[in-house]
């Protein structure tokens, strides 16, 4: 206990269990305290308040507000704030302005000067944050003006194909789908077709929600390369899906005679490049594609590990954009052509963060489903409903229904979390004793897993027993069960995936999250309560926040330090809206009075978004 004589009256200071700080107080010595100030026993008192040690001739300053910094070992916090006063007492009027006086103003910014002033010296809570306010729009302007130099130099640096499609060929294509498209569907369709006739590299993200038809507008995309001469390429995060383009792709052109713009037949079917494909398989495909002889061409990693010699790539379609980032993108780019770019994601955010992580690329999105599409009906199951569960989930079965149940492990965890060899073993003999049951997971041979999804779709299996593989991709119209064991072991976007493969027919699709979780838990109880995919995405950020969510969705950039998507939403809106303009009046940044400005770009965006050509 420390008393300190005040103008007020005596004040105590009170640390439990921290014998050092008497040996931090002199009889006689002068300090500032900051707390949360009580009566007892007459007399105010402050339990582990801050402490700021004055110099004999130091003013007290006696602000509400002191900051706190990080310390080594050894240094104190009074040792910092001082060098701090020092520092920014040296540096007035020598810091160079990033923003010009009226860029400032009509954004209600603060200098420099005066931000740093408010940060580390502050009078007041508006002050404060005020001063971050400037540092966090600072960055995220910064970030959206190295996403615009991005695709700006990857513009003026390289050309792309004009694919351009005439009405009667858009008609042509869009006829061959057995389904009429939606109204959101042709609206995005257009945008895309829009941008390959421009004559500049297509870079566009398009979003969807589970189910919404992004597959059949890629499949309008590359059939419009294919049909003009070009090669359109599709590539899959796992083979999984990859396989299932190829059959997308096929039975839309089964039967059909596409005649091209040079009236020649589409031919060469569809082409697959994995990584699991023989030495001689290989060099076949990758002779085909060479020559030009393979138009549509899906392929995984393999297409990026090692690419390709294309004939004429027009087009290149990224399906589950969070696979592959901004320097993957770039690798299938061959000499001074660069093939127009369509990423997509089933995994939806909402549209103020993806401008703010994707400004290197336009955005569409398809907010349409598909008429007769119904919402899957989701329950939450206990260990108490399991028995009804399954017996009910049986009935369905033999109503002609198909499933499947997904495990979170292969082997055996020491969390306890079921494998997929025992859920196996326990269903078989258990509650789907009298149903045919297959497995798939990630580690069995690409060709073994094909065969086990081709009897599913053919009604030869009942149930599929699988991992999260069949996340992403998978299209059996007459599977409409699900069973997510453990489920509070998934995230919610894996989660909304999963359920999405029971949601691809006119039948309802019904879901289970099993879970041995008694208590709330927020995000089954979200997953329960709404089908819709980008409020799903809202609150999973939310809940779980944005994490370095820039650096994993493009790939090596590095995160925010102060910035948050979430909070921060309508800043970087903003701050996107003010890169563009000022990209607008100089495109690269050139000259002296954006000098500095350019220099902070390359500094700290430079290496990771390739921007070599703008310092």
């Amino acid at each position: 206990t420390v008393l300190l004589k005040t103008d007020g009256g005596p004040l105590r200071g009170i640390w439990f269990g921290m014998p050092f700080i008497a040996k931090r107080f002199r009889v006689g010595s002068r300090v500032v305290l900051a707390g949360v100030a009580r009566q007892s026993a007459g007399c105010f008192e402050m339990a582990h308040p801050e402490i700021r040690y004055l110099d004999a001739d130091e003013d007290a300053e006696s602000s509400p507000w002191l900051a706190v910094y990080p310390l080594a070992e050894g240094v104190r916090q009074s040792d910092v704030r001082m060098g701090v006063r020092a520092a920014l007492a040296a540096v007035e009027g020598l810091l160079q302005e990033t923003f010009r006086p009226d860029e400032l103003e009509a954004r209600s910014l603060l200098p420099i000067y005066d931000a740093f002033r408010a940060v580390h010296l502050p009078a007041s809570r508006e002050e404060i944050e005020a001063g971050r306010r400037r540092f966090i729009y600072q960055e995220l302007y910064m970030l959206q003006l190295a996403l615009r130099l991005h695709r700006r130099q990857s513009e003026v640096t390289h050309r792309a194909a004009c694919i351009d499609v005439a009405p009667d060929l858009r008609s042509r294509i869009e006829g061959v789908f057995p389904f009429p498209l939606t109204q959101a569907q042709r609206r995005v369709a257009g945008e895309i077709l829009a941008d390959m006739a421009s004559g500049r590299p297509m870079q566009r993200l398009l979003q969807g929600d589970v189910g919404s038809g992004k597959t059949a507008v890629a499949a309008i995309a590359l059939l419009a390369a294919a049909l003009t001469g070009h090669q359109g390429v599709i590539m899959a995060p796992t083979e999984l899906l990859a396989r299932q383009h190829v059959a997308t792709l096929e039975r839309l052109l089964a039967g059909r005679e596409l005649i091209d713009t040079a009236g020649q037949a589409l031919s060469g079917g569809v082409t697959l490049l994995i990584g699991g494909q023989g030495r001689a398989e290989r060099t076949a495909t990758l002779a085909r594609i060479a020559e030009g002889e393979a138009r549509l061409i899906v392929g995984t990693q393999a297409l990026v590990a090692s690419p390709p010699r294309f004939h004429r790539l027009g087009l290149v379609v990224i399906d589950e954009q969070h696979r592959f980032g901004v320097v993957q993108r770039a690798r299938l780019q061959q000499d001074d052509c660069q093939p127009h770019t369509l990423v997509m994601t089933a995994t939806p955010i909402p549209r103020t963060v993806a401008h703010a992580i994707y400004g290197d690329l336009d955005l569409s999105i398809i907010d349409e489903q598909p008429p007769g599409r119904q919402p899957v009906q989701t329950y939450r199951v206990g260990p108490q409903q399991l028995d009804r569960w399954w017996s009910f989930y049986c009935r369905k079965l033999r109503e002609g229904r198909r499933g499947y149940v997904v495990v979170p492990a292969v082997e055996e965890s020491e969390a306890g979390l079921a494998s997929i060899a025992s859920a196996l073993e326990e269903l078989a003999n258990g509650p789907l004793e009298a149903f045919r049951l297959g497995l798939v997971h990630g580690r069995l041979a690409s060709d073994v897993k094909q065969a086990i999804m081709d009897d599913f779709r053919r009604g030869r299996l009942d149930v599929i027993v699988a991992t999260s593989v069949v996340e992403v991709g998978i299209d059996v119209p007459e599977a409409t069960l699900m069973t997510i064991l453990d489920a509070d072991r998934f995230g919610l976007a894996q989660l909304h995936q999963l359920r999405g493969r029971v949601a691809r027919g006119a039948t309802r699709g019904i879901c289970a999250a099993v879970t041995s979780v008694k208590e709330d838990h927020p995000r089954l109880e979200a997953f329960v309560d709404t089908t819709d995919g980008f409020r799903l995405a809202e609150f999973d950020l939310i809940q779980r926040g944005p994490g370095e969510l820039v650096g994993k969705k493009q790939s090596g950039v590095p995160p925010l330090c102060l910035a948050d998507i979430i909070r921060d939403a309508a800043l970087a809106i903003e701050a996107r809206e003010h890169a563009i303009a000022t990209l607008a009046e100089n495109p690269f940044l050139e000259g002296d009075e954006l000098a500095r400005l350019r220099k902070l770009v390359v500094r700290r965006w430079g290496d990771s978004l390739d921007l070599g050509g703008i310092g």
